[in-house]
């Protein structure tokens, strides 16, 4: 028997945002490093092509790292 369509992503997506809003650039910096962590640590173990929409790691690498930037930079403004 088929099991019904479970949609976890949805919770997890709601959750995260969530987060996002009650911590701000904060969150943005927290999960933005972690990402950029994550890929840099399976790019250097191989791999090069990803299931996330831009595909090439280099590119994951690269949109990963200007959000903890822009989060860095909100939390200063947020500070000051």
């Amino acid at each position: 028997m088929n099991q019904p369509y479970d949609p976890l992503r949805l919770c997890i997506y709601a959750t995260i945002a969530l987060l996002g809003w009650l911590l701000g650039p904060v969150a943005l910096v927290v999960f933005a490093a972690v990402g950029f962590a994550g890929y840099w640590r399976a790019r250097r173990a191989g791999l090069t092509r990803s299931k996330c929409f831009l595909r090439d790691t280099r590119l994951v690498l690269a949109y990963l790292g200007v959000l903890t930037l822009a989060g860095i930079g909100g939390i200063i403004w947020w500070v000051f």
